[in-house]
């Protein structure tokens, strides 16, 4: 008898939108104290400086914005765990309009005050259950808006990577659904029960082909703290990178997911 189809996560949605938007006022709070030298620094994301890391963090929650002035969908055709493996397709646009938005935006912080104040109305508006024809496909706004808590999340990372000094606090409900929905994306893409891949306090999925682990200690295992998954998920961290520096276990020969990674890029 095939092993039954696992049921796909569900993901609070008060807690999701909560989530959100305690996210985007860290960000908000640590871009307030940023001088134009700070903003001006380089990031770990090709030439893009800190100030259009920034414009970008906005530009990704207005995404919201942009996909509810369109018609809704007639039906949903994507899964929010498929979207990590959408990114990747919108490269160049996202560049090009980033700077866009950072050249037409000098003041940050008034741009993001108006970010959070339109973003709050819309969430206030609109139920949970409109659809939304996004750039991985058509989805609901719950679904959606677990996107953008893994969106800031991720560059809430890069921020906080690229200033010195600088510790952008995380959002623990946003820094779970993150951690979750990658970890569910990389069973996605290497589907089996062989691997059990622990991230703490918030996930464990079991993956990659070979024969499955019913119960006892697993033969093959990995195990990393949320944001070493993350990094290593978002192509921030290479997996032989991790492993030098004991950031991540790994034990049995099926316990190699450098070829699997990144999942979002």
């Amino acid at each position: 008898m095939p092993p039954a189809k696992k049921r796909a996560r569900r993901y609070d949605p008060v807690r999701t939108r909560a989530a959100v938007l305690a996210q985007f006022a860290n960000v908000r709070e640590a871009v307030g104290g940023l001088g134009p030298d700070q903003l001006a620094l380089p990031t770990r994301l090709g030439d893009w400086t800190v100030r259009d890391l920034v414009a970008h963090i906005g530009m990704a929650v207005t995404a919201v914005h942009r996909a509810l002035d369109l018609p809704a969908p007639p039906r949903q055709n994507v899964t929010v765990v498929e979207w990590p493996f959408a990114t990747a397709a919108n490269s160049t646009a996202i560049d090009e309009f980033t700077r866009r938005l950072a050249a037409g935006h000098p003041d940050l912080d008034a741009y993001l005050a108006d970010v959070d104040r339109s973003l709050r109305a819309l969430l206030d508006e609109h139920p949970g259950g409109r659809l939304l024809e996004t750039s991985a496909g058509a989805m609901p706004l719950d679904d959606y808006l677990v996107t953008r808590a893994v969106e800031l999340v991720v560059h809430t990372d890069d921020l906080t990577a690229a200033v010195a000094g600088l510790d952008v606090p995380h959002d623990r409900q946003a820094l779970a659904a993150t951690t979750r929905l990658l970890a569910d994306a990389l069973a996605v893409k290497a589907p089996g029960g062989s691997t059990e891949v622990r991230v703490p306090p918030y996930a464990v999925v079991q993956c990659v082909e070979g024969p499955r682990h019913t119960r006892g200690t697993p033969p093959n295992v990995v195990e990393t703290d949320p944001l070493t998954w993350i990094r290593l998920a978002t192509g921030r961290l290479a997996w032989k990178d991790a492993l030098a520096e004991a950031k991540v276990s790994a034990s049995g020969e099926r316990a190699d997911l450098g070829d699997l990674l990144p999942l979002l890029a």
